[in-house]
């Protein structure tokens, strides 16, 4: 399949949209600065001198641009039934991290893979909207988002083992964010095992690798001291018959996360991640949990560097913290960890995100996520009245009736794994002002190997946002099977393989997004004995209308975004569950609205293999930044080689 790089299938078509929008802009920005003033801003002094003084320019600026947007419209919108649905970017990485040499890791044979997956709501919506959520200036947010994503998701995943007599097991494969020291090109590197430190720490490149890390992230690479690939986790050692100190922290007593050295890159960058605005220092941006980073020097000789040495002078500096695993939990009858981390797991895969409806926005998340993911896609939906113009199979169109729509889908999806095949659905039942979106489902084929014979191994994603008003559960059913339908067709329709003839391998199918319905409430019993529930499992869910005790509400309490117990990573992480969640109207049980989901299948995958949960995180790390907590999923993907 051809994925499409541009908007439309012309240059021609291509430069109008340009000239139509450049009329359109400056009335579209005039008016969302209007509406912005009279909504409340916390942060706002003078907002009532701010209304009185900008309002008649506004409005003076806004009439004079009416008759040019008028003009533009006129353009714009029948250009909108040849746009196509998304847009599709690539940056080219040829290093170890890129989507060419992941390939090539895992052949389907021997070790088990492990894949991870993250989805958010992220409210980047035009200004006025946005604060309606009590969350403002959406351009800046999106490149803090971005910022925060990539620098969580780029740090190594670490596995701790701890030595004593009584316990040599490990750690449970960490969304930890202790990070592994750095070479001055920003680049991974082990640490020679000579050098001195305060405590029996090791860190241990590919040649140290525990058996079970082998099972989790493939076949040791031919250079045993290589860490640099992001694929694979560094080993902490910590053994039991030394004082057990950790190395000297600049305040140890609040540690929490891992912290870069502020001298270079962030780790695990891969070669299309440059420095930018907000690497250094914290994990993403000045703003991204202070209070939980910690440094640790370490020389080249014995670990007692000068504080005030430069980076070139120690490039192997390490950050070490108290272990981010202490906020994980597990229940005697499950299967895997999960907890509530102040960072998006390391070494992500594939990250779907909903609401990126402004597209200056979207712009700013794409170059911004560019510096981890390969490929994206962004700007995904339609626009105007495209049921008028004939086209029989427009999903905008429902029974005859002509809907308008303002807004895109809002879904954005970045990967590591190159992307084979696309597909985009919009809903065709959208109800008041969320009609107005076209809020539909993304469907996604991902490779992620080959087997020695050359059979693809892939994955399918589906990304979508259901509608949000509370009291329509009729519709978000009828969303649902809509859902099933496409899928079942998109996967039909996207196959290679068949049973006598197997040419491809399926190793995943995920479904995630904002479902815009929790398990507890009893106004969505509807939605929660919907027959996707059976198709696909929720780890978070013990059945319709029962949660796993330790699963938490993703859907914030809007007001107190800002208030200072919740307006950091790690404050929101030390927040009692469901103390900031929203509820509603009726008696609640659980630990808040949980309406972000994260579900995967069990059947329907590659015969003999098996799909089962490794950890399951509910992330902290965008707090203040959006209105609702986003979730992260490890799949373990086991072979039937391995199982005999």
């Amino acid at each position: 399949m051809v994925l499409y790089t541009t908007p439309f299938p012309s240059s021609c078509l291509s430069a109008l949209h340009t000239v139509s929008w450049a009329l359109i802009f400056p009335c579209y920005w005039l008016l969302d600065r209007l509406l912005a003033l009279f909504i409340p801003d916390p942060c706002q002094k003078y907002q009532l001198l701010c209304i009185v003084l900008f309002t008649p320019i506004y409005l003076g600026f806004l009439v004079t641009s009416l008759p040019f947007a008028f003009l533009g419209f006129l353009v714009w919108l029948p250009l909108q039934s040849a746009r196509r649905p998304y847009v599709y970017s690539r940056l080219e990485d040829k290093g170890p991290a890129g989507g060419a040499a992941l390939l090539s890791e895992w052949k389907g044979t021997g070790p088990s893979k492990s894949f991870c997956f993250a989805t958010a709501n992220v409210c980047l919506l035009p200004d006025s909207l946005a604060r309606l959520n009590n969350v403002f200036n959406t351009q800046a947010r999106a490149k803090e988002i971005g910022q925060r994503i990539r620098n969580g998701a780029s740090r190594p995943q670490i596995k701790i083992y701890i030595d004593s007599p009584t316990n040599t097991s490990i750690s449970a494969a960490s969304f930890s964010s202790l990070v592994s020291p750095q070479g001055s090109d920003g680049m991974a590197r082990a640490i020679p095992g000579s050098i001195k430190r305060t405590a029996s720490v090791e860190y241990k490149g590919n040649g140290g690798r525990h058996p079970s890390d082998e099972a989790a992230n493939g076949p040791a690479s031919s250079d045993p001291a290589d860490c640099s690939s992001l694929e694979h986790a560094c080993i902490v050692r910590i053994s039991g018959d030394e004082g057990g100190r950790l190395p000297e922290a600049d305040d140890p007593a609040t540690g929490g996360q891992a912290r870069n050295g502020a001298g270079g890159g962030p780790r695990g960058q891969t070669p299309n991640h440059s420095q930018r605005d907000g690497d250094s220092g914290s994990l993403g941006s000045p703003s991204a949990s202070r209070e939980s980073l910690v440094k640790a020097k370490a020389g080249l000789d014995g670990g007692s560097g000068d504080p005030g040495a430069t980076y070139s002078k120690a490039p192997h500096k390490a950050s070490v913290v108290k272990k981010a695993a202490a906020r994980k939990r597990r229940h005697p009858d499950e299967a895997f960890d999960h907890e509530i981390s102040a960072f998006f797991p390391a070494n992500l895969d594939f990250l779907c995100l909903q609401e990126v409806f402004d597209k200056r926005a979207a712009t700013k998340l794409k170059d911004q996520l560019h510096g981890y993911f390969e490929y994206i896609l962004y700007d995904v939906g339609v626009y105007g009245c495209q049921g008028c113009y004939g086209c029989q199979s427009c999903c905008c169109c429902c029974q005859g009736r002509c809907s308008f729509k303002c807004l895109n889908s809002g879904l954005f999806f970045a990967s590591r794994y190159p992307i084979m095949d696309v597909a985009y659905h919009c809903y065709t039942n959208g109800k008041g002002t969320d009609g107005l979106a076209s809020k539909g489902a993304l469907f996604l084929k991902v490779q992620v190997g080959s087997t020695l014979q050359d059979q693809r191994i892939v994955g399918y994603i589906t990304c979508t946002h259901l509608h949000a008003l509370e009291d329509d559960s009729a519709v978000r059913c009828e969303q649902l099977d809509m859902l099933q339908d496409w899928l079942a067709d998109f996967r039909k329709s996207t196959s290679s393989s068949s049973t006598a003839n197997p040419e491809e391998l399926v190793a995943f199918d995920i479904v995630c997004g904002d479902l815009n319905f929790d398990n507890c409430s009893s106004d969505d019993k509807l939605e929660q004995q919907h027959s996707l529930f059976t198709r696909y499992k929720d780890p978070c869910r013990l059945g319709p209308g029962e949660e796993k005790p330790w699963a938490i509400g993703t859907l914030l309490d809007t007001d107190g975004l800002n208030d200072e117990d919740v307006s950091t990573p790690d404050n929101l992480q030390n927040k009692s569950p469901g103390a900031c969640q929203k509820g509603r109207k009726d008696v609640l049980k659980g630990n808040g609205r949980r309406i972000d989901y994260m579900l995967y299948a069990e059947e329907g995958l590659c015969p003999d293999w098996k799909a089962e949960v490794e950890e399951f995180s509910f992330v902290t790390q965008l707090s203040g930044l959006t209105d609702h907590l986003p979730v992260a999923m490890r799949l373990m993907v086991s072979t039937g080689e391995e199982e005999a």
